[in-house]
């Protein structure tokens, strides 16, 4: 086996294996949504999900003080939407005009859902024990929704810098798992 140094800024696009995904909020009457493909499942039941969010964006301050937000699931099509929100700042413009992301209200939480997303979970801070050091959130979701209507269901993984790849086929096997 060959191998070469990997460079330590780049790592995370070897491990960053889940979907990419529009985390919204609501504070003070304002919508708001970032791309976030820093997270990690925690627990099945209820289910958990760890994220990290920059205190240097605007979401941070909307998510530590509601204590709520909406993941968003977007399928491969919604890829320049995608990149758009990530490379823009909610302080400047509303991202949701802007990009001609369309909302609906959820059931739980003030945050939007998306629409034309796979799914949309609303969520609840629940532990922030790791956000001065890290800006690691644990989630709970308190219901989920999801969009049977839409045909591709390929979802963006982000490797960094600029690169995506999308979900491959499914492979089914046996689980022994129950």
């Amino acid at each position: 086996m060959a191998k070469r140094t990997f460079p330590l800024d780049r790592v995370y696009g070897l491990l960053e294996s889940g979907p990419v995904v529009l985390l919204t909020t609501r504070h003070k009457e304002r919508n708001n949504v970032m791309v976030q493909s820093w997270h990690t499942m925690l627990e099945f039941e209820p289910p958990l999900i760890g994220c990290v969010v920059s205190n240097r964006g605007f979401s941070f301050t909307a998510l530590s003080a509601t204590r709520e937000c909406v993941l968003a699931i977007p399928p491969v099509t919604m890829l320049d939407s995608v990149v758009d929100c990530g490379n823009h700042s909610g302080r400047e413009i509303d991202k949701f005009a802007q990009f001609g992301l369309q909302t609906q209200s959820g059931q739980d939480v003030a945050a939007p859902l998306i629409k034309g997303c796979l799914a949309n979970l609303e969520c609840r801070v629940i532990d922030t024990r790791l956000v001065r050091d890290y800006g690691f959130f644990v989630l709970e979701v308190v219901h989920a929704w999801h969009d049977p209507d839409i045909q591709d269901r390929r979802t963006l993984h982000h490797l960094g810098r600029g690169h995506f790849m999308q979900a491959g086929e499914t492979i089914k096997t046996r689980s022994r798992a129950r």
